[in-house]
């Protein structure tokens, strides 16, 4: 990541010493070598484990449907903080 970064900020100060007055500003900086577009590029092998969370039903319209684990949510006290409160809600003096 950092030689990504230095390799732009590079490319950033060579513009910079360049005429670009009929040139317009680049939206965004991103390697577009057949390199660079092979490394960004989405595989089997980056989507095999959303994949196999997958279940295919039906037999004209396959309908795929996400298996979902559930949400796992602490037990926490949420007013354990709280300097002042009054009953279930906290109590913030105006000042």
């Amino acid at each position: 990541m950092l030689s990504t970064l230095s390799s732009q900020l590079h490319f950033v100060k060579d513009i910079q010493q360049m005429d670009t007055t009929s040139v317009e500003p680049l939206r965004s900086l991103r390697d577009e070598t057949k390199q660079g577009e092979k490394e960004a590029e989405l595989g089997l092998d980056a989507l095999s484990v959303a994949l196999d969370n997958e279940e295919i039903r039906g037999k004209w319209h396959r309908r795929i449907r996400r298996q979902r684990e559930p949400a796992e949510s602490q037990q926490w006290d949420v007013l354990g903080c709280a300097s002042k409160k009054m009953g279930r809600y906290f109590v913030v003096e105006g000042g």
